[in-house]
């Protein structure tokens, strides 16, 4: 099987630092090592493993994210619109390429910088992102 285990989740949020201390502090997450992305935002470890990942939104000026993550409209960002996308680990990326296509579903690719990772990015039919994550690729 193709997937491995699930990878972390994403939060977009207007309240980075409250969101930030919530997980900190009240549920003993760690403020860790993130990407140098082009938008605030902060990846929140389990261990050695960064399960939470918080993307901040400029409530003045969202462009930053359009590109990277998509447009959503601020007023989205409540309960379940909130979370951004699910991820999972991954371990053979032809197997899900030709499952993908043999289903007709669309996909986009992307590398994260400083890490050896690609992934692929999926909506499902609620129009929730997939993310599918493959370390260690190259």
């Amino acid at each position: 099987m193709p997937l491995d285990q699930l990878d972390h989740y994403t939060i977009r949020t207007t309240k980075l630092e409250e969101t930030r201390d919530f997980f900190v502090d009240v549920l003993g997450l760690v403020d860790g090592d993130r990407p140098p992305f082009d938008f605030p935002g902060n990846w929140l470890y389990l261990g050695d493993r960064p399960v939470v990942h918080l993307v901040g939104i400029d409530e003045n000026d969202k462009s930053g994210l359009v590109g990277y993550l998509g447009d959503i409209d601020l007023e989205d960002l409540k309960g379940g619109g909130a979370v951004d996308h699910l991820a999972f680990r991954c371990t053979d990326i032809d197997d899900i390429k030709q499952r993908l296509t043999s289903h007709g579903i669309k996909w986009r690719e992307r590398t994260v910088p400083i890490l050896d990772l690609f992934q692929i990015f999926i909506e499902e039919p609620n129009e929730i992102t997939v993310e599918l994550n493959f370390y260690e690729y190259n």
